[in-house]
């Protein structure tokens, strides 16, 4: 009888994570200080209706998940306990998930992710994941952007008081309330033939220095706000 009511509580408790998480978050956002700084190329692409996808680092999903629907972007997410936790915020948000990671249930994920590419979605790729190294790119938004004709943007944010998740491998932060949250989308790498290897170190480096001088970028401009707000 005890095992039947810990199953229970453990079912009603993964119903209501995502709900808990989500109105967390929401709380959370209305009080930050947003600022949103694209460059040119990425405004000019959205206005053309070009095919675009994002790629960001692991820890910086919780400053970035509620920009998806703005965007019109949908994620990968993995198949793990929290996976199922991120997923259901990201929907709540009003974005598309597939499911899945480069350990387990990569090939289905990547239908997924180009099923909705063909329906108008953005690909959002954490590109160090799903579970490090961190900051290293992994091949797959590479073979992502070759098969939708999407040029790579480097999509990052940054804040000026979180609280930092220093177990975990990524260092996942949360902005705390009415911090000053900076989200940037940086120069996109050149647009990716068919025959170029997805596993080419050099295509690696690139994106990894990409997403290093949005992060710098984004970093400075926090910087420069917060000093002449004194």
């Amino acid at each position: 009888m005890r095992d039947f009511f810990k199953a229970r509580l453990k079912s009603m408790l993964r119903r209501i994570a995502p709900w808990f998480a989500f109105l967390l978050h929401r709380s959370l956002l209305a009080t930050w200080k947003l600022e949103f700084h694209e460059s040119q190329t990425f405004q000019a692409a959205r206005r053309a209706g070009e095919p675009i996808v994002f790629a960001h680092w692991h820890g910086d999903e919780l400053g970035l998940v509620f920009l998806l629907p703005h965007y019109k972007s949908c994620a990968m997410v993995s198949t793990s306990e929290d996976g199922s936790i991120m997923a259901k915020v990201v929907e709540l948000y009003g974005a598309r998930v597939s499911r899945g990671s480069s350990t387990r249930g990569g090939v289905s994920a990547l239908r997924g992710l180009l099923r909705l590419a063909r329906d108008g979605w953005s690909p959002s790729v954490a590109v160090d994941g799903p579970k490090g190294p961190r900051h290293r790119a992994k091949a797959g938004v590479f073979e992502l952007a070759k098969l939708t004709g999407g040029r790579i943007y480097p999509l990052v944010a940054d804040c000026d008081h979180a609280w930092v998740f220093r177990k975990s491998w990524n260092q996942a932060y949360l902005p705390k309330p009415w911090a000053r949250v900076c989200i940037h989308v940086g120069e996109p790498l050149p647009a990716l033939s068919k025959d170029v290897d997805a596993h080419d170190p050099k295509l690696a480096e690139s994106l990894e220095l990409a997403l290093t001088n949005a992060k710098r970028h984004a970093r400075n401009l926090i910087e420069s706000s917060v000093g002449s707000s004194h």
